[in-house]
C-alpha cells in the first residue's frame, strides 16, 4: 500500500527521495509528496505534493526548483480517509509547518483526537486521519522529537508506520510502526527509513528490523530503537541479497511480463535447500513446533492470490496427508469465531508478510492455541516474526502489483508442506515422495515451455480484448487455476471474470453464456477430464466460445469443442496447476495490453494491503 521513505545524511535528500518513490510505485497509490529540510539559516521545509503519479511530482520539482537539504521524507498515498487530492496528500504538518509527517495505516480514534485538537485551537487542513499525528507531536514536543512521537503514539489506537522530521531537531529523522511495515538502515554516515526494502536496494545492504510498537531515531551517527515507553531495544539486523537488477525491468515492457518470465527461477529458488541428497523434502525442522501425529486439521488463510495458493495447498494436504484441510479468507477468519485449538495447524500465506487481515487472523489463531506456519517472501516481516515457523519463498522482489512469480512460489511452498505433513503422518510412501520431488524439479523447464506459447496467446488476446465478461472452469485441484486465471484477467484488464468448479456451471452461471462470453476451460489430463469435457459440450451448445487448456498430445478436445486450444506440457494432476496457470497469466497480460490498461499498477489496487 502506501510507500514511505525517509533520509538523513550528507548527500542531497531530494534525489534519494524521488528515486526511492519510483521504486515504491509498484505498491499502488493515488498521490505523492516530499518534504525536505534545509538546516541552514534557521531551517525550513520545502514541501512538494501531487495528486498524480511520481512523474508529476518530479516535474513539479524541476519546474519550481529542486528542494535543497540533506534530510527529508517522501510518500506515495493510497487513499483511505479523504479523497486523493493535493491537500490530502502526505506529508502533513503541524500548525506552524515546523513538523512534517508521513503515515501508512489507519488511526482509528482520529475523530476523537481531531475534536480535542480543534477545541484547543489547532487548525487542521485535510480530511485525513494522519494529520492529527503531526498536531499531537507539536503539542508534546519539548526538544526531543523521538520522545514527542512516543508520547503521541501512546494516545493512538489503530495501525501506523510513520516518519517525522522537525526544523527544531534538523539532524534527526524519527519513525515508528504498529501493524504496518517499516524498516531502517544505516551506513557511511546516513540513515534511511522505508516501508519496503526495495527502496533501499541501491543504497545499503544491511537492514534493521523495527518491531511492533517500536520507535527508531536516525541520525548521521546511527540508529536508536526504543519501545513506546522509551525502553532501549537491540534490534535484529539482516543482510539483503536482492540486487538492483532484480528490481528493474531488464528490457521487458512491463514488470508483470518480466516476473511471469522469472517463474522458472522462482520455483528453483523455492526448492533450494528444501530437497536433500536422497531426493526427499527436508524442511530443516520447519514443523518441529508441530506435533504432526496429534493434528486434527489444517486451516490455510490468505487474501487474493495468496488465498488461491492456499486452496491449492489445502487440496494437496488432503490428498497427500489424508488430513482435513480447508482454506479460509483471512479477513473473515477471526470474525467467524473459528474452531481452532492446540490440535490445529494454521498456514498463513502472505507475499509481503504485512497483510493486515492475515496478521489479525494469525493472532486470533495463536490466542486459541493453534500453531502457525507462515509462507512469506520478506525476511523480518511482521508475519515472519509472529509465526511459530516460517517457510520463506525466496522469490526476490516482485514489483508488479499483481502476483505472478510469488503465487507460483507460494504453491510450491504449500506443496512442500503437504509432502512433509504426509511423511510425518506415514501416509506417503518413500517412492511416491521421491516421484513428487523428481517432478517438482522438472517444473521450471515445463514453465519455460509454456512461456514459448506467448505469441499464440498474444494473438488470441486480440480476438478477446473486446469482451465484457469471461468464465473460467476447472475440476479438482485445478479449480485454483481457474480462480487465479479469472482473478488475473479482472485485476489487470478490468474485464469481469469468474472462476467456477466446472460442475457448478449448470447450477446458475450457465445463464450468463452467449456468443460474447468466452469460457476458459482447464481440460488438461486428470481423473475427471471426461466430466470437464461434458461441461465444455454444454458451453458450446450455448454458442459461447471456448478456450481450452489441454495436455500436449491429447486429442479429447477438438475444434468442435474449442475455438482455441492452448497445449501445455504433460504433468501429473497434482502439479499441473503450477504449469497451467502460466498461459492464463500471459493471456490476461496481453488482453490488458490490447486494452491499453496500466499493467503494473492497475487502478484501485495496492501491492500490500496493510489496513483492514
Amino acid at each position: 500500500m502506501c510507500g514511505i521513505i525517509g533520509y538523513v545524511g550528507a548527500r542531497p535528500a531530494t534525489p534519494v527521495l524521488l528515486d526511492s518513490l519510483r521504486r515504491l510505485e509498484y505498491r499502488g497509490y493515488d498521490s505523492a509528496g516530499i518534504a525536505v529540510l534545509d538546516g541552514a539559516n534557521g531551517g525550513r521545509h520545502t514541501v512538494v505534493k501531487s495528486d498524480r503519479k511520481v512523474a508529476d511530482l518530479v516535474a513539479r520539482c524541476e519546474r519550481d526548483g529542486v528542494p535543497e537539504g540533506t534530510i527529508g521524507i517522501g510518500h506515495t498515498r493510497w487513499a483511505t480517509h479523504g479523497r486523493p487530492t493535493v491537500v490530502n496528500a502526505h506529508p502533513h504538518q503541524d500548525c506552524n509547518g515546523r513538523i512534517q509527517l508521513i503515515h501508512n495505516g489507519i488511526i482509528e480514534n482520529y475523530r476523537e483526537l481531531r475534536a480535542e485538537l480543534v477545541a484547543r485551537g489547532h487548525q487542521l487542513r485535510s480530511e485525513t486521519d494522519t494529520e492529527v499525528l503531526a498536531h499531537l507531536i507539536e503539542e508534546l514536543f519539548t526538544g526531543d522529537l523521538a520522545e514527542a512521537t512516543r508520547a503521541a503514539l501512546r494516545r493512538v489506537e489503530g495501525s501506523f508506520a510513520l516518519v517525522v522530521i522537525s526544523v527544531d531537531q534538523p539532524g534527526t529523522i524519527v519513525g515508528a510502526r504498529r501493524n504496518a511495515p517499516l524498516v531502517a538502515a544505516f551506513g557511511d554516515g546516513e540513515a534511511f527509513l522505508s516501508s519496503d526494502i526495495t527502496a533501499l536496494i541501491p543504497y545499503i545492504r544491511r537492514v534493521t528490523l523495527i518491531g511492533e510498537d517500536q520507535v527508531v531515531a536516525g541520525t548521521r551517527e546511527g540508529l536508536v530503537v526504543t519501545t513506546l515507553d522509551g525502553t532501549p531495544v537491540t534490534p535484529r539486523i539482516i543482510d539483503v541479497d536482492w540486487n538492483v537488477e532484480q528490481a528493474q525491468k531488464g528490457g521487458y515492457p512491463h514488470f508483470m511480463l518480466k516476473e511471469v518470465n522469472e517463474q522458472p527461477e522462482a520455483v528453483e529458488n523455492a526448492l533450494r535447500g528444501r530437497v536433500d541428497a536422497g531426493g526427499e523434502v527436508s524442511l530443516e525442522g520447519l514443523l518441529d513446533a508441530v506435533s504432526i501425529p496429534d493434528l486434527d486439521e489444517v486451516r490455510v488463510i490468505g487474501m487474493g492470490s495468496a488465498w488461491i495458493a492456499g486452496l491449492y495447498t489445502a487440496t494437496a494436504i488432503q490428498q497427500l496427508a489424508r488430513l482435513r484441510a480447508g482454506v479460509e479468507n483471512a479477513s473473515e477468519f477471526r470474525y467467524g469465531d473459528p474452531i481452532v485449538d492446540e490440535r490445529s495447524l494454521v498456514i498463513a500465506i502472505s507475499q509481503s508478510g504485512e497483510t493486515a487481515d492475515t496478521l489479525a487472523a494469525v493472532r486470533e489463531a495463536k490466542r486459541r492455541g493453534a500453531k502457525v506456519v507462515a509462507v512469506t517472501n520478506v525476511v523480518g516481516s511482521a508475519l515472519s516474526l509472529e509465526a511459530d515457523a516460517v517457510l520463506f519463498m525466496q522469490s526476490g522482489p516482485e514489483i508488479c502489483v499483481l502476483a505472478t512469480k510469488t503465487l507460483i512460489a507460494q504453491m510450491v511452498c504449500g506443496l512442500l508442506i503437504a509432502v512433509a505433513l504426509a511423511r510425518g503422518r506415514g501416509s506417503l510412501s518413500a517412492e511416491r515422495h521421491r516421484e513428487i520431488v523428481a517432478e517438482l524439479r522438472e517444473v521450471p523447464q515445463r514453465i519455460r515451455t509454456c512461456l514459448e506459447l506467448e505469441p499464440q496467446l498474444a494473438e488470441m488476446a486480440q480476438r478477446y480484448a473486446h469482451v465484457r465478461n469471461a468464465i473460467y472452469i476447472a475440476r479438482g485441484i485445478n479449480i485454483a487455476t481457474a480462480l487465479e486465471g479469472a482473478l488475473k484477467l479482472k485485476e489487470v484488464s478490468y474485464i469481469h471474470a469468474e472462476g467456477y468448479a466446472a460442475g457448478e456451471l449448470k447450477h446458475g452461471p450457465i445463464a450468463l453464456l452467449d456468443s460474447e462470453t468466452p469460457v476458459v476451460a482447464v481440460a488438461t489430463r486428470s481423473a475427471t477430464l471426461i466430466k470437464t469435457l461434458s461441461s465444455i459440450a454444454e458451453v458450446r451448445a450455448r454458442d459461447a466460445p471456448v478456450i481450452a487448456l489441454v495436455t500436449d498430445g491429447d486429442t479429447a478436445v477438438d475444434a468442435e469443442l474449442a475455438r482455441d486450444m492452448v497445449r501445455v506440457p504433460e504433468c501429473s494432476e497434482l502439479l499441473s496447476p503450477l504449469i497451467n496457470v502460466v498461459p492464463l497469466q500471459l493471456l490476461a497480460y496481453h488482453v490488458a495490453v490490447e486494452r491499453g490498461c496500466d499493467v503494473d499498477q492497475p487502478r484501485n489496487l495496492a501491492k500490500s494491503v496493510t489496513v483492514e
